[in-house]
């Protein structure tokens, strides 16, 4: 979308999700659009440092949250009302940069309110009506609810509920607490019992017959791909879909 409108919020590009799946944060500006909303990048932001931190590199991991804080400060400065986040492992280490940074004097204030403003695509929708979204058709979902998304940032079933109130049906998922084998790092260090969660979730997730399985993490979405039956995509791809075309 290229029109202003009234409310303008950040977006965290992020890194590795622009290059596997671009769509997602193109879905979420449509979204917001249709929401009043104007999503805005910040040419020099990076990586969140999640990976590093991951990988026991603390120091590498502060100087990325350095780097995104000076890229953020000018779009806060001129009234940005939010960092909007679509990849829940991004937005559990962005709450964070107020602790992380707790002792580097030039950038401490900054950084707690970089994580006070920093808001998962969920809990941006959760507090907007909605009526003014299209509705795309009617879908049965498995919803698989990131660690970083239900325990990182506390937001669990927050995103089962947006996907009920745009009309789609939740099917029943045994054990949603539990991960799926990403985590982070985790699926490329320790791949055999990565494997064996993945499977674990998958055969939870499938039961009963989805017509597909969304997510809220880059990492988890990527990581189900490799073994699901059905297509596995970001719910808010869901949300911006377009309600299909009569013919004739």
């Amino acid at each position: 979308p290229r029109a202003r409108r009234p409310r303008r919020m950040l977006i965290l590009e992020g890194c590795v999700q622009p290059l596997l799946e671009p769509g997602i944060n193109a879905a979420t500006a449509r979204v917001l659009d249709a929401l009043g909303i104007e999503l805005v990048g910040a040419e020099n932001a990076g990586c969140c440092g999640a990976i590093s931190q991951h990988l026991d590199a603390p120091r590498e991991a502060r100087r990325f949250m350095r780097h995104n804080i000076d890229a953020w400060w000018p779009q806060l400065e001129r009234g940005a009302e939010a960092i909007v986040v679509t990849a829940s492992g991004c937005g559990a280490t962005l709450r964070q940069y107020g602790h992380y940074l707790r002792d580097d004097p030039g950038y401490r204030d900054k950084a707690e309110r970089v994580s006070a403003v920093v808001r998962d695509i969920g809990e941006v929708l959760d507090a907007e009506e909605l009526g003014g979204l299209a509705r795309g058709p009617h879908r049965r979902i498995a919803f698989h609810a990131p660690c970083t998304l239900q325990h990182g940032l506390g937001l669990g079933g927050v995103v089962e509920g947006l996907l009920q109130r745009l009309g789609h049906e939740l099917l029943p998922v045994a054990e949603p607490y539990l991960c799926c084998g990403s985590a982070g790092t985790y699926s490329l260090l320790q791949p055999q019992l990565s494997r064996q969660l993945l499977d674990n979730k998958l055969s939870q997730l499938q039961a009963h017959g989805p017509e597909l399985i969304a997510s809220a993490n880059i990492g988890c979405i990527s990581q189900l791909r490799t073994r699901a039956r059905v297509p596995v995509v970001h719910w808010i791809e869901l949300a911006a879909e377009r309600p299909p075309q009569r013919q004739g």
